[in-house]
């Protein structure tokens, strides 16, 4: 039967462990949903703060996603076709800002593009200092979000194999006709799913945001900023807390929803 090869025996002493597991996914949000005041919440989510929050948190993840987009996808190519070596030094590379914490990328960054560096002095003296703007966001969300992209991508590209790259090579196709008619199209199932993810962790991208950004109102203060804010009791209210907190919750769950009907074979 379809419905059923893949489906499989399993002890059922596992029933319990797995019970737990859900449990400390699922009741953490039920929580989260259970002390929403909805009489209140559509005034919460349209109050100033929060449709300020929103629209930075929306406009720097999309310039952000698009800035991924545009450097991540030749990473991921280049990850795919190189030697085991290498391949293996550059996804290590990548695959770092997954492991640590955002604080640290905030420090790194902080660092890196701070006035006390060489880096960061050259661009404060022609006007162009990042720490604490709107800019820093979308650098501190590409640090943040590129690795869901790359990682994506390359584990797309490397699926596909390079057997059509080389038979569009031997009937005359270039290089970059060979990467936009061949291997681009195969991996689009990649590419899509890591946009997506992309943007929805730049979305809910904390740590190395209030490092290397700060929390300054209309400016630098995303969705988590200004959530991580109210519970510390300043800035929006607690009520809007709370409805961003949701708000955040349903464009994730909808994100995977999308995630998932998109990719071949997941209607079931």
């Amino acid at each position: 039967m379809a419905g059923t090869t893949q489906r499989g025996s399993f002890p059922r002493a596992l029933a319990l462990p797995a019970t737990i597991a859900l449990a400390l996914l699922a009741l953490p949000l039920i929580a989260l949903i259970s002390r929403a005041n909805w009489a209140t919440l559509w005034e919460d989510i349209t109050s100033p703060a929060a449709l300020d929050a929103l629209r930075l948190s929306l406009i720097t993840a999309g310039i952000a996603t698009i800035c991924c987009v545009i450097v991540g996808i030749p990473l991921a190519i280049i990850i795919a076709r190189a030697r085991r070596g290498v391949a293996a030094v550059l996804r290590v590379l990548v695959t770092v800002p997954l492991v640590l914490p955002p604080m640290v990328g905030g420090v790194a960054l902080l660092y890196l593009f701070g006035r006390t560096s060489p880096v960061g002095a050259w661009l404060d003296e022609h006007g162009l200092g990042l720490p604490f703007t709107t800019a820093a966001v979308v650098i501190a969300q590409i640090f943040v979000a590129l690795p869901f992209l790359v990682i994506a991508v390359e584990g797309s590209v490397r699926t596909a194999g390079t057997d059509f790259e080389r038979t569009a090579a031997a009937l005359g196709a270039g290089k970059w006709r060979t990467l936009t008619f061949v291997t681009l199209p195969l991996a689009a199932n990649g590419i899509v799913a890591g946009v997506i993810l992309s943007f929805a962790r730049a979305v809910g991208e904390f740590g190395a945001t209030a490092l290397f950004a700060g929390n300054a109102p209309g400016v630098t203060q995303t969705m988590p900023l200004a959530i991580y804010t109210a519970f510390n009791g300043a800035g929006v209210e607690e009520g809007t807390a709370v409805a961003l907190a949701l708000l955040l919750l349903a464009t994730v769950l909808m994100i995977l929803l999308v995630v998932r009907a998109w990719r071949p074979g997941s209607v079931r």
